[in-house]
């Protein structure tokens, strides 16, 4: 039954309990640490069921917690399209990439960058995916602070998600320091299974709180309509992906699917080393490549999950006309809040902590993956060529100590994501899930250039890949709705009697279309350069 808002006593003693048992654990996991590569790798011992949940709980973040749930509720199914394109991918990476990175036996995927194309362009690499995983995980830490800020003050103002982002910065940072990858792993396998049960617990509440039938729900969102892009909810179930024509407006499509998603979860899986990283802690490649694929097959049904959550909350909250007595009056708090305002407003007592639960296990296990693969890419790619011939334990602290720089930066550009958000919603209508993946694009496009050509190519050299990765990030910051402005063809206007030149307004491109686009024109410099001669 609805509550009164607000966290109860039993819902603070179900959060606090999580946390104080994720904390033991990784206590527990950091007395069999013995140097770098049990801290960053698990001595490579790990079981690929592990990893693959662990890929699953880095993957999902409270982008999907929170974004999922907001996708279906305001608009349609289609996001799930993009399934089509992780399949792909993952195919690709398990049967050429992984291979590589064990036959090279690699601590961080960037290692066969300098191999192929000398260490200038290794340490570019790497600094290409520290960059990125700050925009990345910033705007994760952005959602997430979002839930921080309804928990604390019931509400989402700016000042108040900063507080939240900043709070949870501080205990990913503490715990993440504590076990390395080994406790980051084994508290994602428990973090995931707490995921899936709110999940499914919100699912229950909500179908016993929805007074029709399942034939009955089927049609009444069948019937509704999928936000502005029109068509029903429930499209991509009726038709599939329907959509067969190009429209660089929208990021799921059949044509998106197919051409623009393969490419970024290429870079995702394959050069990311926030979700290689955990590939490369199995015994073998073979157990590494099934991990990759466990983590998608494992993923799917968990998104869809979150994603049939939303399509309960638009008939709880927009339909009165089914709902009845039992509808809950209007929904309160800005639209992208639906899920958490749900939580914190309707869930019963103790639910409620298990939900926020499962939201901050999602967001912590996305900032302690991002933290232990930034300090691993760190120290194997940079710091070890700065300060040659030192001993493993100066390796293992300064490793820790970068961990806790990157946790502030993270911080602080969770922060800015707030600012940034608000105008991309505002001018491109873009979702928190599209913000959180579109921000990606940055990284992504130049490193998926560059490993396509180390590994598919005979072409390349360090001078063709350094230029590669600055044409991805520069060809993503110019697509940026706020730079094209400036940038896109002046169109005549008339102002009094006064002939001036003023900016055309620029058309939607959706961010896979985006990184497309990028990633050709990295791929197409980087095979420029004729092969070089390796290290150097």
């Amino acid at each position: 039954m609805p509550r009164e808002a607000g966290f109860s006593g039993l819902d603070w003693i179900v959060l606090g309990g999580y946390f104080v048992g994720l904390a033991a654990m990784g206590v527990a996991l950091s007395r069999k640490q013995s140097g770098t590569e049990d801290y960053f790798l698990g001595g490579r011992r790990m079981p690929a069921w592990a990893v693959s949940l662990s890929v699953v709980a880095t993957a999902i973040s409270a982008a999907t917690f929170i974004g999922a749930p907001f996708q279906s509720y305001a608009k349609d199914l289609t996001y799930l399209s993009a399934v089509i394109g992780q399949f792909i991918a993952i195919l690709i990476v398990a049967a050429f990439f992984i291979p590589v990175y064990y036959r090279e036996n690699v601590a961080t995927v960037y290692e066969l960058i300098g191999t192929r194309f000398g260490n200038q362009a290794k340490q570019a690499c790497s600094w290409m995916f520290m960059i990125g995983r700050v925009f990345a995980n910033g705007s994760r830490l952005f959602m997430a602070g979002i839930a921080g800020s309804q928990l604390m003050f019931a509400d989402s103002s700016e000042v108040h998600v900063a507080t939240g982002i900043l709070i949870l910065s501080a205990v990913g940072v503490a715990y993440t320091l504590v076990g390395g990858i080994k406790a980051v792993i084994w508290t994602e396998v428990v973090q995931t299974i707490v995921l899936v049960g709110a999940a499914v617990a919100a699912i229950v509440v909500l179908l016993n709180r929805i007074p029709l039938d399942k034939a009955r729900l089927s049609d009444v969102l069948d019937a509704a309509p999928a936000g502005s892009a029109g068509g029903s909810k429930l499209d991509l179930i009726r038709n599939g992906v329907s959509s067969t024509g190009v429209d660089f407006a929208r990021p799921y499509t059949l044509i998106a699917a197919l051409l623009c998603w393969p490419i970024f979860n290429l870079a995702a899986y394959g050069t990311d080393h926030d979700l290689a990283q955990r590939m490369l802690t199995c015994r073998t490649a073979a157990q590494g490549a099934k991990s990759a694929i466990g983590a998608i097959i494992i993923g799917v049904p968990i998104t869809a999950i979150f994603m049939a959550i939303g399509l309960l909350l638009y008939v709880f909250y927009e339909r009165q006309d089914v709902m009845g007595s039992a509808w809950p009056g209007p929904r309160p708090g800005k639209p992208e809040d639906v899920f958490l305002t749900f939580i914190m407003t309707q869930m019963p007592r103790g639910l409620a902590g298990l939900m926020m639960a499962g939201l901050f296990a999602a967001a912590l296990s996305s900032l302690s993956s991002a933290l232990n693969a930034m300090a691993a890419t760190f120290v194997n790619d940079v710091y070890k060529r700065m300060r040659p011939g030192l001993t493993d334990a100066a390796y293992l602290r300064a490793g820790r100590l970068s961990m806790a720089a990157w946790g502030a930066v993270l911080g602080a550009f969770g922060c800015v994501c707030i600012a940034w958000h608000r105008y991309n919603a505002t001018i491109a209508g873009q979702t928190l899930i599209d913000f959180a993946l579109g921000v990606m694009n940055f990284a992504y496009a130049g490193l998926a250039a560059v490993f396509c050509t180390a590994i598919f190519t005979k072409r390349g050299n360090g001078a063709s890949a350094l230029a590669s990765l600055a044409t991805g990030f520069l060809v993503v910051l110019a697509m940026q709705p706020a730079v094209m402005k400036w940038w896109w063809p002046l169109q005549g206007s008339v102002s009094d009697s006064a002939a001036q030149l003023a900016p055309a307004t620029p058309p939607t491109i959706a961010f896979p279309w985006v990184l497309l686009l990028a990633f050709m024109l990295a791929l197409s410099v980087c095979c420029l350069g004729k092969r070089g001669s390796g290290r150097a």
